[in-house]
């Protein structure tokens, strides 16, 4: 157990210092999330009108761009690992008295973190765009955007643990990134799509956290939320399959690790 907690600690201490230091990386990680916001907030605000009671495009979209955040963020988290492989300190970790479960765990709580501090600054952009923040609004957000970050970021490594150069890994992510982003009800409510992509949505890890923060900054009474076999997810449920999801995207990229050679 020693040996996980230091492996977790040192290797995450080790993903937030590479990031502090890369302020390219911060400010492209920002950027598409920014750019969407900017291009579909002000090209569709008018055109899709109110989705809900007191609900416009601009305040739907939101909470679905600051998921779009995590879910970018938390994915190429991975790419450390990547990186770490090509260079051959992958290798010197594995042999390490650090625990694999350990260096999993640490670069996803690093990746995390990270996540984290972009998150705060896209909620500095909130008030700008008319979105109503309160600091109870705020630490109900926290605890949401770290479990779903965990479970994301568990899928980077978990991509991550297959494949060989920083190339292959981000052009299988950037496949992936978009169709997560448009089946997980950013910009439109899943519940109102064709039979085929409504199905795909509800195994979509990030549909679930989509609408949980969408239900933090708008309330659950907006006839938005996420209906699965005819019911209508809570908050509360949607955080336990957030949960769940995660912990099994974690669980495979231990799996994997401890396959390394």
């Amino acid at each position: 157990m020693g040996e996980v907690w230091r492996g977790t600690w040192v290797v995450a201490y080790r993903e937030i210092l590479r990031f502090a230091g890369d302020r390219s990386r911060a400010f492209s990680s920002l950027l598409m999330p920014l750019l969407f916001l900017v291009v579909f907030g002000a090209g569709f605000n008018k055109v899709m009108g109110p989705l809900a009671r007191g609900v416009d495009y601009i305040r739907f979209m939101y909470p679905g761009i600051l998921a779009m955040t995590v879910l970018t963020g938390s994915l190429f988290a991975g790419i450390s690992v990547v990186w770490d492989r090509e260079f051959g300190f992958l290798k010197e970790i594995l042999v390490a008295p650090l625990g694999r479960t350990g260096i999993v765990l640490g670069k996803a709580i690093g990746g995390t973190v990270v996540v984290l501090l972009q998150a705060l600054v896209m909620l500095v952009l909130a008030p700008i765009l008319g979105v109503a923040l309160s600091p109870g609004l705020v630490l109900t957000l926290v605890p949401v955007v770290v479990l779903l970050s965990l479970g994301l970021s568990g899928l980077g490594i978990l991509i991550a643990s297959f494949m060989q150069s920083q190339q292959g890994f981000q052009m299988l992510v950037q496949i992936l990134i978009f169709p997560l982003i448009f089946l997980a009800g950013v910009f439109f409510p899943v519940n109102d799509v064709p039979g085929w992509m409504e199905v795909i949505s509800k195994v979509n890890p990030l549909t679930y956290g989509v609408d949980a923060i969408r239900q933090i900054f708008l309330g659950g009474n907006t006839g938005l939320g996420v209906t699965v076999l005819g019911h209508v997810m809570s908050l509360g449920e949607e955080v336990l399959m957030i949960g769940l999801l995660g912990a099994v995207l974690l669980g495979g990229a231990v799996l994997s690790f401890n396959r390394q050679e």
